[in-house]
């Protein structure tokens, strides 16, 4: 399998108008790879790749020097095994001000400081300090007049609310209460967001069917598949903004309305092992794709339409050294060599790189793909499709191999490039699949090769996904692994709400 080339993302809004309330989207950067790039490879590829806004898992001298007088803005992070000693003494947490943000401010941009992971669900004993070592740490910030430039907060794991779908009956867990009040009046009083964790994936692969796979991905919903929430009449289309407007409705449950969610990390697997079927690259490349356009159309949340969703992308690299599945290995845009895992499809997302190579992407017939669905799809393409199918005809250039992959390929790859390769325009209910290779052989030539080119048609036909069916072919089935993610409730209240539809 040939490498990827990716033509990554943008970030114009934020970087050129100055506007603050514009979403963004930017990177978290782990380092748990064997061939981890030195720093300044690191920033080289942000900054070829137009990335302006990083998370960092710690504050690592070296990275944080490379950065300097890049203008990219930085997110740093205090690590769970210093949250405890921090979070006891106002002094210590002046010193790690001192050492970590005033040695390198303001020639690198820091402008947050995320005080540990995931705490309440990881590091529980930490928890009733989590607060005091926000607190002190915001302190020596405003000591040094950096209080109101760099804001502080904590990320959250999206499983700590409870009853989340439908969103507006979502509450943080009682539990944590005595924690989750003192934050947010925190969070209220500086001025400063709530972290989010959001992973549609693991919320899709918890749920054993009640959450289809077109709905994590973001890809086109029939209008009776959207997700109604009853108690506001507010329509889902998408597990992230369910998520996100379940983190609203918590907030406010807990007479707190006006902070903001900041998703500090999203993202999908490319890889993963036989338990974790749709950890694929072109469902990492369909999440991530649909993810950045979404949040770059300032879409916002059906909750709060129009309202920045800025969200980190998890991860810029590949980790082979995480520990765990296959899949978790395997979050990355690039691998450690600098190079993509797979080719963001971002057409009409906004400004997009030189080295695009969005067009030399073809959709060919998946490896291994039952004939018949198979045979389905094609039939499909080449009537309510409205593809040009002569070229599959006897004596012409692309009958032979007369095999059904063969002609599906033709087919599929003629409508994806017919509808501008858009989201959702290769999957034909699973027996398709993105690919860079040139499928054209001798003188069948397909869309999108060299020396052809293809054209938009406007059309209300949309290729079958795992929510529709062609020609009496049935609908994907989906994943049931027990993953890790949400708690049982968040299942249960899913599959009451999602039988409701329109």
């Amino acid at each position: 399998m040939g490498l990827f080339f990716l033509a990554l993302f943008l970030m114009a809004i934020s970087a050129t108008c100055g506007d603050e309330k514009a979403a963004f989207i930017g990177v978290n950067i782990g380092t748990a790879l064997s061939d981890m790039p030195d720093p300044t490879q690191v920033v080289a590829l942000l900054k070829s790749q137009q990335i302006r806004h990083v998370r960092l898992f710690d504050a690592d001298r070296a990275m944080l020097l490379a950065l300097a007088n890049t203008g990219i803005h930085v997110t740093v992070s205090v690590p769970n095994d210093q949250l405890l000693g921090i979070g006891q003494s106002n002094s210590t947490a002046a010193n790690w001000v001192s050492r970590n943000i005033l040695a390198y401010v303001p020639a690198t941009n820091i402008t947050a400081i995320a005080v540990g992971s995931e705490v309440l669900t990881t590091l529980p004993n930490a928890a009733p300090v989590l607060v005091s070592a926000m607190s002190f740490i915001h302190s020596a910030l405003l000591a040094s007049n950096l209080g109101s430039r760099i804001k502080v907060s904590t990320p959250h794991s999206s499983s700590i609310i409870l009853d989340p779908f439908p969103p507006s009956q979502a509450f943080f867990n009682r539990s944590w209460e005595p924690v989750m009040v003192p934050l947010l009046k925190f969070l209220q009083s500086t001025d400063s967001y709530l972290m989010l964790n959001v992973y549609p994936y693991y919320d899709y692969m918890k749920a054993n069917g009640a959450i289809s796979l077109d709905y994590a991905l973001f890809r086109p919903l029939l209008p009776t598949k959207e997700a109604v929430d009853l108690n506001t009449l507010l329509h889902y289309v998408n597990v992230f903004d369910a998520v996100v407007d379940a983190a609203y409705f918590a907030t406010s449950n807990l007479n707190f309305t006006n902070i903001p969610v900041v998703v500090t990390e999203s993202g999908w697997p490319s890889k993963g092992d036989s338990s974790e079927p749709d950890a694929t690259a072109d469902n990492a490349n369909t999440y991530n794709s649909n993810l950045i356009r979404h949040i770059l159309n300032n879409t916002g949340t059906p909750k709060h339409p129009g309202i920045a969703v800025s969200t980190y992308i998890y991860e810029l690299y590949n980790e082979d050294l995480r520990p765990g599945p296959i899949s978790e290995k395997n979050w990355g845009l690039f691998d450690g060599n600098g190079m993509p895992v797979y080719i963001l499809r971002l057409t009409g997302s906004g400004t997009v790189l030189a080295n695009d190579t969005t067009n030399q992407t073809y959709c060919v017939a998946r490896e291994g793909a039952d004939k018949k669905m198979l045979q389905a799809a094609l039939d499909w393409a080449c009537g309510p499709g409205k593809v040009d199918c002569s070229p599959l005809l006897q004596g012409q250039p692309c009958y032979e191999p007369d095999t059904v992959a063969t002609h599906a390929s033709y087919a599929f790859d003629a409508y994806y490039h017919r509808m501008a390769m858009g989201e959702g325009t290769c999957n034909f209910n699973g027996v398709a699949t993105i690919t860079t290779t040139d499928p054209s052989h001798g003188s069948c030539i397909f869309s999108g090769s060299a020396g052809r080119n293809s054209t938009f048609t406007n059309t209300t036909s949309i290729a079958p996904s795992s929510n529709t069916t062609v020609s009496g072919g049935h609908p994907r089935f989906l994943c049931s692994k027990d993953s890790h993610g949400h708690t049982l409730v968040l299942l249960l209240g899913f599959m009451l709400w999602s039988v409701v539809y329109l």
